[in-house]
């Protein structure tokens, strides 16, 4: 009996023996692949604009049209390349604008950055980049998302510099978020770096409906082939700390006077609004019910001030690509009641 055990413990060691050795062989090609075959791919895409010098490291400048108003598009946080996530919307918008895509430190074609990643720096980088790739102020500004705190930053440290904003579904600076968990706050660590190098995050993101973009959005196929070499290397230092500084920006844009004469169109997406939160912890369930309602945005609202107004439209956070013609036709009403 007890020899029958024996082999029957054996059988099962072997069995786990083999299973350990595919996953560690799966994370060597994975990881291998990473290296080599896919960064090699990566390192083929060339910009689509130019490549400017801002302390000392390049970043991405991308724009198209030459019209008298100039629009800013800034990318939300998690974006592997906005110059290609935001191309339809430009195409459409270049017919009668200049519009310029600024690619952060560590997003897009732009290289990582060991400064820190506060209001102040991002407003100084977004400033010298547009200047040195010959933009001159002032500028509509159409943040997305996280970059909606840069942009308020921005307005009220050179107003004179910022001509409007429209705002695509952009983060609250009315609320500091400093009721939710950190690892609510953080998607990206260690552990998402490492599942990037072993090639299992991208794979992951690849297959969740909503990440990848879709020609029936008005994509070109290079443009969709290049946004997924990007996702393979999304997660870098310089994106971890820019969320981890999430708490400490918002804060700071919070308690400064947004100037009254800088007319603000927020564009809210419905979905937003309509966040259903699985919760059982009363306090916690509550903050996410403010977060995902009206009363949230209204707030918002009323610290830009009577100047500031809002529409909401069908869609998800990346409205943009749901919504192009509707924030285009909203862009001409703003920006035709701006002269």
């Amino acid at each position: 009996m007890k020899t029958k055990i024996k082999k029957i413990g054996k059988i099962i060691l072997w069995i786990i023996g083999i299973i350990v050795g595919l996953i560690v062989l799966a994370m060597l090609t994975g990881f291998t692949l990473h290296n080599t075959y896919y960064k090699n791919q990566l390192e083929e895409v060339k910009p689509y604009g130019k490549m400017v010098e801002v302390d000392s490291e390049n970043m991405h400048v991308y724009s198209m049209g030459n019209g008298e108003e100039t629009i800013v598009l800034l990318a939300g946080f998690g974006m592997p390349l906005p110059s290609a996530d935001f191309a339809p919307l430009m195409r459409n918008l270049s017919k009668k604008y200049t519009v310029v895509t600024v690619e952060y430190f560590g997003v897009g074609f732009s290289g990582e950055t060991d400064k820190p990643r506060t209001c102040e720096n991002y407003m100084k980088e977004i400033r010298t980049s547009l200047h040195k790739a010959g933009f001159k102020p002032p500028y509509i500004l159409m943040p997305h998302s996280i970059s909606g705190i840069y942009s308020e930053y921005y307005a009220t440290k050179y107003p004179e510099e910022v001509k409007g904003m429209i705002l695509l579904d952009t983060t609250s600076t009315a609320f500091t978020m400093e009721e939710m968990p950190k690892e609510m706050i953080v998607p990206y660590d260690n552990i998402g770096k490492f599942l990037q190098q072993i090639g299992l995050l991208p794979l992951l993101i690849k297959r969740t409906p909503g990440n990848l973009l879709m020609a029936e959005n008005g994509y070109t196929q290079k443009e969709i082939e290049d946004y997924k070499k990007h996702i393979d290397y999304a997660i870098n230092d310089t994106k971890i700390e820019q969320i981890e500084n999430l708490y400490n920006c918002v804060r700071e844009v919070k308690d400064l006077p947004f100037p009254e004469d800088i007319p603000v169109l927020k564009i809210i997406a419905k979905q937003t609004t309509e966040k259903v939160v699985p919760l059982t912890d009363e306090d916690m369930k509550k903050t996410f019910e403010y977060i995902g309602s009206m009363e949230f945005e209204e707030d918002h609202l009323k610290r830009l001030g009577d100047s500031a107004s809002y529409v909401i439209l069908e869609g998800s956070h990346i409205i943009y690509r749901d919504q192009t013609d509707e924030i285009v036709r909203l862009t001409d009403e703003f920006i035709a009641n701006l002269k």
